[in-house]
């Protein structure tokens, strides 16, 4: 067995072992190389529990005395999203970096029933917990995807006062505007993530993941992806749709450093909810990767950390 596959195999216990079950694992050699990234580091698993009762999935990753990054998946995903930032070595020395599984996601507690998915507060209240729970000092919001929506609920709910920056990472930051989706956001619908029945469960789910990507995964990332999304039951995909939000109003008050990212290639999200929120926010900065589609932080993963990074000590010395 390589180290790259040992690693791979010791990632994707993370949540098995925050959450005392094993999990089947899956080797992945890198598509492209993250510089600094020869040896996997090491994390803590620091389980949270949300107001309601909702127990979180977290994992600390990198220097416990750096500035603090909280990062946020999208839709049907997991923590296992970001690896190629959590495992990169140079990231892993300066920074504090913790992502979580959304509830209903990963390893993290899947309740049954509306009141756990619809209101935005609940996801106001779980970010803020795991940034009070985990002692995150003014941390650097990383959303990606859906998890844009997670962070303007939180925006809404609690402000921007506890935070040192956000990074929307094609990022859902509005529903005004249907020209924002792109020609493959219906696979968020009934005829491929939403499927009822397991074949078509499957296989929406496994359409969906194809269309994140300009360059595709190879076969054992995209098995690693497909378990992970496995792991968001239909209950609580049903849960995340439908919900109203409009952060428009947060967005136009942020008074801190925005970095926002987007695949040009991205056929999820349309460029145009990028230039959106850029436009929105004050001061923002845009980043747009013309050869990446919805996931430019796995599809160029060394771009990808070094703006962040930058990022990070941009908004930490503020």
């Amino acid at each position: 067995m390589t180290q790259d596959r040992a690693g791979r195999r010791d990632v994707m216990r993370w949540g098995a072992v925050a959450m005392g079950s094993e999990l089947i694992p899956a080797g992945a050699a890198r598509a492209q190389a993250v510089p600094a990234a020869a040896a996997r580091t090491a994390y803590q698993p620091r389980p949270v529990r949300s107001p309601d009762g909702v127990r979180l999935a977290a994992y600390e990753f990198g220097n416990p005395q750096g500035p603090a990054v909280l990062f946020l998946h999208g839709f049907a995903q997991a923590a296992l999203s970001w690896d190629r930032q959590l495992q990169d070595a140079a990231l892993a020395r300066e920074f504090r970096m913790v992502a979580i599984d959304l509830r209903g996601h990963g390893m993290s507690a899947k309740p049954e029933g509306d009141p756990f998915y619809k209101p935005g507060q609940v996801w106001a209240d779980d970010v803020r917990a795991v940034i009070a729970e985990m002692g995150l000092r003014r941390p650097v919001l990383v959303g990606w995807s859906y998890a844009g929506r997670v962070i303007g609920d939180y925006l809404t709910a609690h402000g921007a006062a506890e935070l040192a920056g956000i990074h929307y990472v094609d990022a859902s930051s509005s529903l005004g505007d249907p020209g924002f989706l792109g020609p493959d956001a219906g696979l968020l619908g009934p005829q491929a993530m939403l499927a009822p029945g397991i074949d078509a469960f499957v296989e929406g789910t496994a359409r969906f993941l194809r269309a994140c990507f300009v360059t595709q995964p190879d076969p054992a990332d995209f098995q690693t992806m497909l378990a992970f999304n496995m792991l968001a039951p239909l209950h609580v995909r049903t849960g995340l749709a439908g919900r109203p939000g409009d952060y428009a109003a947060a967005l136009r008050a942020l008074r801190l450093p925005v970095l926002v990212t987007h695949g040009e290639g991205d056929r999820i999200l349309d460029t145009r909810i990028a230039r959106f929120t850029a436009a929105t926010v004050p001061g923002a900065q845009l980043s747009l990767y013309p050869g990446s589609g919805h996931a430019p932080f796995w599809e160029e993963p060394a771009r990808f950390n070094a703006e962040l990074a930058s990022f990070v000590r941009q908004a930490a010395a503020r």
